[in-house]
């Protein structure tokens, strides 16, 4: 799987460490091209390099991983590719993505590499790329990128082999940051001292959550904090996977609970009866927090749930909606100068602290809401709409997708339609919509549907699923 999320695979098949030093020598020779020539990756509009090559030189790339058990056999192989082509490796082990792509950015490095194949079991790994502003490659300069898949780079001679060296405070920093954001009353809600639970699933969160939130003054009851890759359950934190979260919320009279996904970019809520809440209240309920204090603008993706434009309205701002992926999202955001944003499977973007989605920040901004409003946390998602979201994916060839997209079109007649990433298809006056694309990390394409009742969402994904089969 190649997309802007990176290149995804089961690790022993398609996923080995031939394919990762390649690829990551062919990404550090790729960032060489732009330190070069001088690029800025945001004035440049995110156009590739120029074809005249780089010789090899000596950029600066940061390697991060979450806990998978490939991860140390697949982070070697990336700083052999990288060291390479000349760059100089700074390896920050175990961390969450948002911790290597704040770091990236701090440190002016040229990029940085991930080694996560965040949401996905763990019979998966991935490479997610990012450039100097620590943000992943946006659909522009990742095509740039794939162009050189093909081509081997030039290599360093042996006396000027890329280095490797270690940097173990990134997640020290990351905390710091979110501290030390005005949106965020670090006395005052250490005063409130919390009472949560949490679920790291055995990811990268366990190096950073519990430490995070008792710098808050939490009371912290944790599940799945050793960050060893065995995750004992689907780790992508849905509303189907965190019965263990809501049984630790009950038992330990938590007044929340948090669930993140193995590379901390995701966050899942539980409220105080040990109810999941569903990811797309994470989005909705930041969003609150960061508009009572700052109104304007937020972006999301065109799959999130509508209570998040409830929130926005409610708060006099305006929504903006973009193609699925953090980087569609968080380039629209620099655009429309958003004041939050973010994406409905729990993913939230603060500009305040960086253009990426972050888990932590999630985390200290829903304290805050709870904060702001001193209310049971399921009283607070009590005061917005309730929304069912029906979520399925399908095996259909891409090539026929076109096709699919007219079928769909002429069938279901949606007064509202948007083209921009896969077919998105609306009744606002039904508050119900519909959204069918491929996926960006899966072989399968996704068939979203939302309405004020399951079943009238259910029989919308029924009829797409039915039309779709139609076509081929």
């Amino acid at each position: 799987m190649v997309s802007v999320s990176g290149v995804r695979g089961r690790v022993g098949e398609a996923m080995t460490p031939e394919l990762v030093t390649g690829l990551a020598a062919r990404f550090g020779a790729f960032l060489q091209d732009y330190l070069r020539l001088g690029h800025d990756a945001r004035s440049e509009g995110g156009r590739g390099p120029a074809r005249e090559r780089a010789q090899p030189g000596s950029a600066t790339v940061l390697l991060g991983r979450d806990s998978r058990t490939s991860g140390p056999m697949l982070a070697r192989a990336a700083t052999a590719g990288l060291m390479s082509v000349g760059c100089r490796v700074v390896d920050l082990g175990v961390v969450p993505t948002p911790t290597l792509l704040l770091a990236v950015e701090d440190a002016g490095a040229a990029g940085g590499l991930g080694v996560t194949a965040s949401h996905n079991p763990a019979e998966w790994n991935a490479l997610k790329f990012s450039g100097p502003e620590g943000m992943f490659l946006d659909a522009e300069r990742m095509a740039a990128f794939r162009a050189a898949f093909d081509d081997d780079p030039p290599r360093a001679a042996w006396n000027a082999l890329g280095t490797v060296s270690e940097d173990t405070d990134a997640v020290s920093r990351h905390i710091d940051c979110i501290l030390a954001l005005p949106q965020i009353d670090v006395e005052g809600i250490r005063a409130r001292a919390f009472r949560v639970a949490l679920d790291c699933v055995h990811g990268a969160g366990g190096r950073i959550m519990p430490r995070l939130l008792e710098a808050l003054g939490c009371e912290v009851h944790a599940i799945g904090t050793e960050p060893d890759g065995l995750f004992p359950r689907d780790p992508e934190p849905t509303t189907a996977h965190l019965a263990d979260l809501g049984e630790l919320v009950c038992s330990s009279g938590a007044e929340i609970g948090f669930a993140v996904d193995p590379d901390v970019d995701r966050l899942a809520l539980v409220d105080e009866n040990g109810r999941a809440v569903g990811e797309d209240l994470t989005l909705a309920l930041a969003a609150a927090a960061v508009l009572e204090r700052e109104p304007g603008t937020v972006v999301t993706n065109l799959s999130t749930s509508q209570v998040v434009e409830d929130v926005v309205k409610d708060a006099g701002g305006d929504l903006v909606r973009a193609p699925v992926g953090e980087i569609n999202v968080a380039r629209r955001m620099q655009d429309v100068e958003a004041v939050v944003g973010g994406e409905g499977n729990g993913g939230v973007i603060l500009p305040a602290l960086h253009y990426t989605r972050d888990a932590p920040l999630g985390a200290a901004l829903l304290l805050q809401h709870l904060l702001d409003h001193d209310a049971a946390f399921s009283a607070l998602v009590e005061r917005w709409p309730t929304y069912r979201i029906v979520k399925e994916k399908v095996e259909f060839p891409r090539e026929a997708l076109e096709q699919a997209y007219a079928a769909l079109d002429e069938d279901l007649s949606p007064p509202q339609r948007d083209s921009t990433d896969g077919l998105r298809m609306a009744w606002p006056a039904q508050r119900v919509w519909l959204h069918v694309r491929p996926s960006g990390t899966e072989p399968v394409v996704r068939l979203i549907a939302e309405a004020p009742a399951e079943k009238e969402a259910r029989a919308l994904v029924d009829r797409a699923r039915s039309i779709l089969k139609g076509t081929i």
